[in-house]
């Protein structure tokens, strides 16, 4: 890719093409408020170029090339250390657009959706509300997008070369087999309204069909979600999913997800935002009716103790295990340094959220303290 930019920039002229370069380093420390402490620390460093050169009339290019590089140290108690790290690229897009349309092929991050806590639609990323740095992998593909001037927009992409679970799959994109779908989303009363699609085909295993299944059996699965959000003097959203894998071998070939969503900002003090969403998830033997599931609550504060310095708590409850989630942070922002300290409770085992290669384990009982600079 970076050859291709170069070939399209040389033909364009040199006073024209502006270079940027800029990144995060971060690192964190980790340990647990109870025995064993098993400390952990860690550090990230995600350098970014960036290119943009004006083509011709309205049209311009873009680019973004980074590498997501990470090291983790683990101290179990009376065992020896244990280390773990990696590079790999994070974004590595091309763009070529204009101020309504735009083009973009690469690893890129694509997501959309109303909701916050809790996200039917977390289709191609794994953000997590509480990471600081809110990182996530991206997806290979070409993403097309046009914005009419009634803010209206559609969507349309392929991917291809995905060879992980992205989230809330189970299973990866089978190997060599390309991925699409799309998107339109419209102005609808004193919010929007979205209805997206997507289609991919995976590989069974015995794990979904059980261990008489055929290994590689090829099912294709579809998707379509529908999510709105509106002021209503309080934020109201919802955002929620319909799969279908077909396949006889599937006992429960249908999933469902929905999330409600409501928030709203108290003039107390300079103000504390309140965010409550519901899921609910299941699958069935049909489209819609009894089927086996679960449920997730999640409440969301924050207050800003002044410009630099926010408090932020998260709670999530798993209603059919019975767990609750919990964190606490405070955070404190300079021009480019950022600082964290977090408390949290949580179950040993997660089953809310996919998490990052390298990331910040929040299991169990335990702080962690990150600072992270931008340059």
């Amino acid at each position: 890719m970076f050859a291709a930019a170069a070939s399209l920039s040389a033909a364009l002229p040199a006073s024209a093409l502006t270079l940027e370069h800029k990144g995060l380093v971060a690192g964190w420390l980790v340990g647990r408020l109870e025995r064993p402490v098993n400390p952990q620390a860690g550090a990230r460093f995600i350098p970014e170029f960036s290119l943009s050169q004006k083509v011709s009339g309205s049209f311009s290019l873009a680019g973004e090339f980074s590498f997501n590089g990470f090291g983790v140290a683990r101290f179990p108690s009376g065992e020896d250390a244990q280390t773990d790290g990696d590079i790999e690229p994070y974004r590595f897009w091309l763009r070529l657009g204009t101020d309504r349309f735009e083009a973009r092929i690469g690893l890129q991050k694509i997501n959309f959706g109303s909701a916050s806590l809790l996200r039917p639609l977390m289709w191609f990323d794994s953000l997590d509300p509480r990471d600081p740095l809110q990182l996530t992998d991206g997806v290979y593909g070409v993403l097309l997008r046009y914005y009419f001037l009634n803010n209206t927009n559609i969507w349309a992409w392929a991917l291809y070369g995905n060879d992980s679970p992205k989230g809330w799959e189970a299973v990866a994109t089978a190997k060599g087999t390309v991925e699409f779908g799309g998107r339109a989303q419209l102005p609808l009363w004193s919010g929007e309204l979205a209805l997206t699609y997507h289609h991919r085909q995976f590989d069974i295993v015995p794990a979904l069909a059980g261990p008489m299944s055929s290994a590689g059996e090829r099912v294709p699965e579809s998707r379509i979600g529908l999510d709105g959000k509106w002021d209503l003097g309080v934020g109201l959203w919802i955002e929620g999913t319909l799969t279908h894998q077909e396949s006889d071998l599937l006992p429960q070939p249908w999933q469902r997800a929905f999330t409600v969503g409501l928030d709203y900002t108290f003039k107390w003090g300079n103000g504390l935002n309140v965010l409550g969403e519901h899921l609910r998830l299941d699958r069935g033997a049909k489209p819609f009716g009894p089927g086996d599931g679960t449920d997730f609550s999640a409440l969301f504060f924050r207050y800003p103790v002044n410009t630099f310095v926010d408090l932020t708590a998260i709670f999530y409850y798993d209603w059919k295990e019975k767990d609750f989630y919990r964190f606490l942070s405070w955070q404190r922002t300079y021009d480019r340094w950022r600082f964290s300290i977090i408390a949290f409770w949580n179950p040993d085992a997660f089953r809310i959220f996919p998490t990052q290669p390298g990331g910040n384990p929040f299991s169990g009982k335990g702080l962690q303290i990150m600072a992270a600079f931008n340059y």
